[in-house]
C-alpha cells in the first residue's frame, strides 16, 4: 500500500497565484515518487483552476461537501459539483467543522452523499483532551461508529480515517502526539472497525495521523505510529517542507 500524504491548506493562501505555484512545486516532486499518493486539498475557490493540473500521483481533494447533490442551499458545495471538477477526495468531520456545530450524524450524511459520487472520504476523528481514565477512547469509538452508521460494507473501500487529536492541531498546539501512543490508537481504531464491520475491512482502511506534523517528526510517525500516511496542515503551505515529507514517506 502506498503512503497517503494529504495537504489541508484550510483557508490559505490568499491568492490563486500562490495556490497554483505551491501546487505545481508539490506536483513536480509527487510525480517522481512511486510509493506515495499525494492529495492536495485547497479552498473551494481554487479547485477549478487547479483541477486542470492534477495527475494520478498528485490528486485533488476538497475540505468539505454538502449532503445534497443540488438545490436551494446557499453557500454549499455538492458532491456532484466536486466530482465534475476532477476532485477525488474530500475531508469530512474535521474538528474545525465540528466546532461550528457539525455532528456525527451530519458527517454520516455527508459521507453517504460523497460515496454516491465515488469520492474517497478522509474521515477525521480526535479527542479534545486525553484523560488518564481513558474516557477519550470511548469518545473516539463513538465518533467512528456514529459517523459510519448504516454505511454499506462495500463502500468502505473508499474510506480513510485520519486521527487528529484536537489538542495537537493548529497554531496553538504545544506539542504533537508521540509515535508510541499513536501506535496504540491505531490498533484501537482497527479493533473498532473489526468489531463493527470485519477484520478484513479493519486492515483495508488506511489510517492517517494529523497534528503538528513537520519534516522533523514525520518519519517517526510513519515508521513507528502504525499509520498509512499523514494529514498535514501548516507544513503543507510551504512546498519546501511538504516535499521533504513526501520524500521521507517515499524512502520508508
Amino acid at each position: 500500500m502506498k503512503k497517503i500524504i494529504v495537504a489541508n491548506w484550510k483557508m490559505n493562501p490568499k491568492t490563486l497565484r500562490e495556490a497554483r505555484k505551491n501546487f505545481l512545486h508539490i506536483k513536480k516532486t509527487a510525480e517522481k515518487l512511486t510509493k506515495v499518493q499525494t492529495v492536495i486539498c485547497p479552498p473551494f475557490i481554487f479547485l477549478e483552476p487547479i483541477s486542470k493540473e492534477t495527475s494520478r500521483k498528485c490528486m485533488l481533494g476538497a475540505q468539505d461537501v454538502f449532503w445534497k447533490k443540488e438545490g436551494a442551499y446557499t453557500g454549499e458545495i455538492s458532491p456532484a459539483q466536486l466530482y465534475n471538477l476532477n476532485v477525488s477526495h474530500v475531508i469530512l468531520g474535521h474538528s474545525e467543522r465540528r466546532r461550528l456545530g457539525e455532528t456525527d450524524e451530519i458527517v454520516r450524511d455527508k459521507i453517504k452523499a460523497a460515496f454516491e459520487y465515488r469520492l474517497n472520504v478522509i474521515l477525521c476523528i480526535g479527542e479534545s483532551k486525553r484523560d488518564e481514565e481513558g474516557h477519550y477512547l470511548a469518545f473516539l469509538k463513538n465518533e467512528i461508529k456514529k459517523s459510519l452508521e448504516r454505511i454499506p460494507k462495500k463502500q468502505l473501500a473508499r474510506i480513510i480515517i485520519a486521527y487528529e487529536p484536537i489538542w495537537a492541531v493548529g497554531a496553538e498546539a504545544k506539542f504533537a502526539d508521540t509515535p508510541e501512543t499513536l501506535l496504540e490508537i491505531s490498533i484501537f481504531i482497527r479493533k473498532i472497525l473489526s468489531d463493527t464491520f470485519s477484520k478484513k475491512i479493519a486492515f483495508q482502511v488506511p489510517i492517517l495521523y494529523g497534528g503538528s506534523v513537520t519534516e522533523h517528526n514525520a518519519k517517526d510517525f510513519l515508521k513507528n505510529g502504525g499509520v498509512d500516511g499523514l494529514l498535514i496542515g501548516r507544513a503543507s503551505l510551504d512546498h519546501h517542507e511538504f516535499n521533504k515529507i513526501l520524500k521521507i514517506a517515499q524512502r520508508l
